[in-house]
């Protein structure tokens, strides 16, 4: 089988990649951006995502970025990282992308001459129908930021459930491709056990809005 790696931010729609390709890819861990000890875009903390790859049974590689991180280092560290993956044997890198044909061009544009091939296994489905697909193949995420602008600052912190869905106004898509909410997912395909955590009071910064999440009970890191 073929080597591949998932470009993972933690949340759903690279959740679903994932198990959509594991039947035929030898999938055998998750490549992670992060500044400042978090995902750059959730604010998830590493932790949670290494709770993550954990319950998936993968390694996770991260790529630490300085904030309002200079282009030319971003690639050059993406560059490296993308070098050690290849080395240790990884084909394709799989993306969770739906239909924004500009980050799509992007990726294939970063991966050409790496020996990587780039896979897109939900690009071009409807994302209302997406959606459901993703509830009925047991995802369970909780929405973990908002981007006001875009979407209700009220819907951080909620379950990405059939409830949420009916809830947003015309516009927002319903996965949240155009960047109006980023989830994290403790629960689906592929998972060992289900992740209890619960989120904290919501939080406003930059310009979105925030829900901190930690480990229900005891902290455990």
């Amino acid at each position: 089988m073929v080597g591949a790696f998932v470009s993972w931010s933690c949340g759903k729609d690279g959740a679903l990649a994932l198990a959509e390709v594991r039947s035929h890819l030898a999938v055998s861990g998750l490549l992670t951006t992060v500044t400042d000890g978090v995902v750059a875009m959730s604010r998830v903390p590493v932790a949670r995502l290494h709770a993550q790859a954990d319950a998936l049974g993968l390694a996770l590689r991260t790529v630490d970025l300085p904030w309002l991180c200079p282009n030319e280092i971003y690639e050059q560290r993406i560059g490296a990282a993308l070098a050690d993956l290849r080395a240790a044997g990884v084909d394709e890198l799989v993306f969770g992308d739906l239909f924004l044909a500009d980050i799509r061009a992007y990726r294939e544009r970063s991966l050409a001459g790496t020996g990587l091939t780039p896979r897109f296994p939900l690009w071009g489905r409807t994302t209302d129908a997406l959606a459901r697909d993703m509830l009925a193949a047991g995802l369970r995420a909780v929405v973990v930021c908002v981007d006001p602008t875009q979407a209700p600052p009220e819907i951080a912190g909620r379950p990405f459930d059939e409830a949420l869905l009916r809830d947003l106004p015309p516009g927002v898509d319903p996965c949240g491709e155009n960047g109006e909410f980023h989830t994290f997912v403790t629960d689906g395909p592929g998972f060992a056990h289900p992740l209890d955590v619960e989120t904290g009071e919501p939080y406003d910064r930059d310009g979105f809005r925030y829900v901190p999440l930690r480990p229900r009970g005891p902290s455990t890191g």
